[in-house]
């Protein structure tokens, strides 16, 4: 289409182009569906004064308006991409997709929600390292994409707060329970208004999942990490002077998902009002990345030298990992070193300690315990296998295999009446907010000392003292086992996750509104709850990339993903390498990525991998994309592609080597590192590998005489026939200075 044309040429010729959808019926089986459409914004007609205008004209030359009277069009965008959102019929698609302005087309998709003394367990201290160095994240905005926040929480108070900065674009919406008065210095912007069902029209959330803050297990609330609307716990705990901005794209009516629509309109409002860091707890479906709302607008937002983090996902399993883009700092959870438990005294004096999270801090003396221990069904505590007048009032044990839901297991006991549960369970655990009676949960070998007991003593007792905080658990972190792991499954030539960071039982500070749980015949209303989720795991990394960015206000997100990565560490509190929650074996880069966050070595990293969008393009060019595929996800209609290997300048390595028959083993790859400590640095290549993987680098030394200064170096892995499945090891660039440039190399054979 010409741009310039006369008014009535433009508005003739673009609506020509549709004009077959006027004609039609349509049929009763041609549902409406979301789809987001990329439209080319250079052919825009001159005669649409803005994008949206057209985006509308568009739809609306379709057909006739929907006959519940709502609007088939839903968001025009800008930022992310250049298109619209509208709920279409597949015949009204195909009558755009006939438009040579027509680019491509994404089908609506749904994401999930993936839901301290954390601060000091990052070693964040206010007499020296990062905190201070960054003034706490002063002047750095954080946009928040969740289920929205409780807005009276203490903490989004703003005392002590600086002025918001000039350079904000951003509007705190009004709505339902919620007017611009609710913002202040802490909490800048607030939006949007989508959903009334279920919930509120405003950033206010709904349902219970609100602001988020974490404690030193003795009482004072500390705030650090998040879990639904997580905004507190970056804004308080990790990076207490940066600024916070709230984008609600998650509705009470999705419950546990969100549409893609909503979150892409959400990120084009964070980009256009100028956040600085962009957090993401959710993860739309599987997909290439040319169909992924996520990795698209992230990419924008990359451009614009805006830092996203997304969470990794909470399967938990191998190839499990959502929001991989390269682009996109993927956190995975762990665990910190406290613990929540309680202590049992038996009748003979012996002690055992289990975990709970009951609520209530209280004392039971000498209480009858019953165990069935002469049928299967009674001592496992199964639905209706037990009778009131044998349980009432009784402690009871509950023995377990393995296969048995605790949760039902406590509400078989609630029922009938007993006073308090021992459940046994090394791999299993009750939430939070599953405590309807008093409860226990112990391991199977502690469960096999009370057995003895009950089984020895006709009238067995026990004392249970609840509501105990236990500080340096070890061994700790320990990767959580719910956190997603590698390889990413949409591109496995990129390690993901990338990073760990605290994600389990993260005291958060809820909404007040709603009941958390029942605990007897009671609903408990509490302000404070724990949560654990990938979705608490990432708040704290844009909390520590906000104090990062404070610090270092000219570096790119690339360049602050490489100092978190080469600084994280691999060995837990007892001096060996992480581990499973589950198996309590050691992970791998896989489970953990670059390793567990360090926030004070990160401010200082010697070396860092930096990336251009121009490195992107080059990577995405190795994909085999189609030209419509290309421009989906670089939004725009011309690029070069002078690489075709697909080797990005990533701060760790993964050889992904096929298993059919005379496939190489060996694969190579070239990094430039940039100086960025001091002038003069002499760095040393230490290599850590099984004797399965050589690892070769060549030159095993670089020198720099200036900060900024780039070199390169070539990275070879080559993988024996017997080698397992997947092998690992390091590289590290160790200088003068102390500093140790560290990161994993991981081989997968068989693929």
């Amino acid at each position: 289409m010409n741009p310039s044309s006369s008014a009535s040429q433009n508005i003739y010729l673009w609506l020509l182009l549709l004009s077959t959808a006027t004609s039609f019926v349509m049929s009763e089986s041609e549902e409406r569906q979301t789809y987001i459409i990329h439209m080319d914004h250079s052919q825009k007609p001159a005669s649409f004064p803005t994008h949206e205008t057209w985006h509308r004209a568009t739809v609306n030359s379709l057909s006739p308006s929907l006959s519940d009277g709502e609007d088939k069009f839903l968001y025009s965008y800008n930022h992310v991409m250049h298109g619209f959102s509208a709920r279409l019929t597949p015949s009204e698609l195909a009558e755009i997709e006939k438009s040579p302005a027509h680019r491509a087309t994404i089908k609506e998709s749904f994401g999930k929600l993936f839901t301290t003394h954390s601060s000091k367990f990052l070693g964040l201290k206010h007499s020296s390292g990062l905190w201070p160095a960054s003034s706490y994240g002063e002047g750095v905005i954080i946009g928040i994409l969740d289920t929205g926040i409780w807005p009276e929480s203490a903490s989004f108070s703003d005392k002590g707060m600086p002025p918001v900065p000039p350079r904000w674009k951003g509007e705190c919406e009004n709505g339902t329970a919620f007017s611009p008065s609710n913002c202040n210095r802490k909490l800048i912007g607030l939006g949007l208004n989508i959903s009334e069902m279920y919930d509120y029209n405003s950033a206010r959330d709904y349902d219970g999942h609100g602001t988020h803050t974490s404690s030193t297990g003795a009482g004072a609330p500390v705030l650090g990490a998040s879990h639904f609307g997580y905004a507190s716990g970056i804004a308080r705990g990790i990076a207490p002077a940066a600024h916070v901005a709230m984008y609600k794209v998650l509705w009470a009516m999705d419950t546990y998902e969100s549409a893609s629509s909503d979150v892409l309109a959400g990120m084009d409002q964070a980009i256009a009002d100028g956040v600085d860091v962009m957090s993401l707890s959710l993860g739309i479906l599987l997909t290439p990345y040319f169909n992924d709302v996520i990795a698209v607008a992230s990419l924008s937002a990359i451009e614009k030298g805006i830092i996203v983090v997304c969470a990794a996902g909470n399967d938990g399993v191998y190839n499990s990992t959502y929001n991989g883009a390269p682009w996109i700092m993927t956190v995975g959870a762990g665990t910190i070193d406290r613990s929540f438990v309680a202590t049992l005294t038996l009748g003979n004096g012996s002690t055992i300690e289990g975990t709970s999270y009951f609520p209530e801090s209280i004392y039971i003396a000498d209480a009858q315990v019953y165990y069935g221990k002469d049928n299967p069904d009674k001592a496992k505590c199964h639905l209706s296998a037990l009778e009131p007048k044998e349980i009432a009032g009784k402690v009871v044990l509950c023995d377990n295999d393995n296969t048995v839901d605790l949760y039902s297991q406590v509400g078989e006991l609630d029922d009938k009446g007993a006073y308090a549960a021992i459940l046994l369970g090394d791999e299993l655990n009750l939430d939070p907010g599953e405590y309807s009676i008093p409860a226990v949960v112990i391991p199977t070998s502690s469960g096999a000392l009370m057995k003895d007991y009950l089984t020895r003593q006709d009238n067995a007792t026990v004392s249970m003292r609840f509501l105990q905080t236990k500080l340096g658990t070890t061994p700790a972190p320990l990767v959580a086992d719910f956190s997603s792991r590698g390889p990413d499954p949409i591109n496995p030539s990129i390690l993901k996750p990338d990073i760990l960071a605290p994600g389990v039982d993260i005291l958060a500070a809820v909404a007040p509104n709603r009941p958390f749980m029942e605990v007897g015949p009671y609903d408990l209303v509490t302000n404070y709850a724990l949560y654990s989720g990938t979705s608490m795991a990432a708040p704290h990394i844009a909390g520590v990339e906000a104090l990062l960015k404070a610090v270092h206000k000219d570096w790119s997100p690339a360049a602050i993903k490489s100092a978190m990565m080469t600084t994280a560490y691999t060995m837990d509190n007892t001096g060996t390498t992480l581990k499973d929650q589950r198996w309590r074996h050691a992970a791998t880069p896989l489970d953990f990525g670059a390793g567990h966050v360090n926030p004070n070595k990160a401010m200082d990293p010697g070396l860092i991998y930096d990336l251009n969008l121009q490195d992107y393009i080059e990577f995405l060019c190795s994909l085999g994309y189609t030209e419509k595929q290309m421009s989906a996800v670089i939004r725009r209609g011309q690029w070069n592609c002078s690489r075709s290997d697909g080797d990005l300048n990533y701060p760790s390595f993964i050889a992904v080597y096929s298993n059919k028959t005379g496939s190489t083993k060996v694969k190579n790859f070239t990094r430039v590192v940039t100086n960025v400590g001091d002038d003069s640095s002499v760095y040393q290549a230490i290599l850590a590998s099984p004797k399965e993987m050589k690892v070769t680098v060549q030159p095993s030394n670089l020198t720099f005489t200036h900060k900024y200064e780039k070199q390169s170096f070539h990275l070879t892995i080559e993988v024996d026939k017997s080698a397992p499945r997947v092998t690992y090891g390091y590289l590290k660039w160790i200088d003068q200075h102390n500093h140790e440039v560290s990161s994993p190399i991981v081989a997968i054979s068989g693929q």
